[in-house]
């Protein structure tokens, strides 16, 4: 999970490394590329040196807020105004304004209601504190210390988004994954979110999140992504700042791959931004 300084940026860097200390491994590398940009990551990388940095002290019991509304299986609004979106899921979506109700959306959102609201929570934000709605980004906790996000995903009522280069508790939300997948829970036994073959596919006619499956063909560079080519010309495209968390890109040819995520169309491509393995998985 590579992070690049670029010019007067060092505060920002010190905050993205205090996180990412505070994440599941603990560890923070740094080293510097042929034209002299400084990466940190959380993974050891050849050349890299390791970081000794002491995680900022914090109070055992936290700072906890009462959730006053649940707007959907993954937002919420606490009383102290805050908009909050958990990180590292992604739950259906509910009807809503122009936004048409997927399957399990309405079990998501009531799971949550059920669970949260009215009731205090703690927040523990990752190197990104807010996206682009303004929303603050957060794994939630409950006071008697249940981490929420994970719950959402091993009962099933929410999969995986993982979004570099925010990881914390990324292995913790796979393996809440994998069991929820095993045991057919939730989103994973309803026929909308069964794995669909590209072959002699209609792309265009997808929406919402997918999972799709097929032969992984070849890899080609571009300027600021790799294309992993799969069979009825489906693309991954895979950003370069997130590369370092997969493996040789070349050792996915050949394989039988499910990409999970949302399908896209540029031009007559249609493809999956893919920013983490967790979704290319292996068949």
């Amino acid at each position: 999970m590579p992070l690049i300084l670029r010019g007067g940026a060092r505060a920002a860097a010190l905050m993205i490394l205090m996180s990412l200390v505070t994440s599941a491994c603990g560890e923070v590398y740094r080293w510097r590329d042929d034209q002299g940009r400084t990466h940190f990551s959380d993974r050891p990388v050849p050349g890299s040196e390791r970081l000794q940095i002491e995680p900022p002290a914090r109070t055992a019991a936290g700072t906890y807020v009462r959730v006053q509304k649940v707007y959907d299986g993954d937002t919420v609004l606490l009383e102290n105004g805050d908009k909050v979106r958990l990180l590292g899921i992604n739950t259906p979506e509910v009807a809503g304004g122009r936004k048409q109700e997927e399957a399990g959306g309405e079990a998501a959102k009531a799971w949550l209601k059920r669970e949260l609201e009215g009731r205090r929570v703690r927040l523990e934000q990752d190197t990104e504190f807010q996206d682009h709605y303004g929303r603050k980004l957060a794994h939630v906790f409950t006071a008697d210390g249940e981490h929420v996000n994970r719950l959402l995903v091993e009962q099933g009522y929410a999969t995986t988004d993982i979004y570099p280069p925010n990881l914390k508790y990324v292995d913790d939300m796979l393996s809440a994954e994998a069991r929820a997948e095993r045991d057919k829970k939730g989103l994973w036994a309803l026929p909308e979110y069964r794995a669909k073959t590209m072959a002699g596919l209609d792309f265009g006619g997808l929406d919402g999140w997918q999972r799709l499956v097929g032969k992984a063909l070849g890899v080609d560079e571009r300027k600021s992504l790799y294309i992993l080519h799969f069979e009825s010309g489906f693309e991954a495209h895979i950003p370069k700042q997130n590369v370092r968390s997969f493996p040789p890109l070349q050792s996915y040819v050949g394989l039988s791959l499910e990409l999970r995520g949302w399908v896209s169309r540029r031009g007559g491509a249609y493809f999956m931004v893919i920013r983490h393995p967790g979704a290319l998985v292996k068949r």
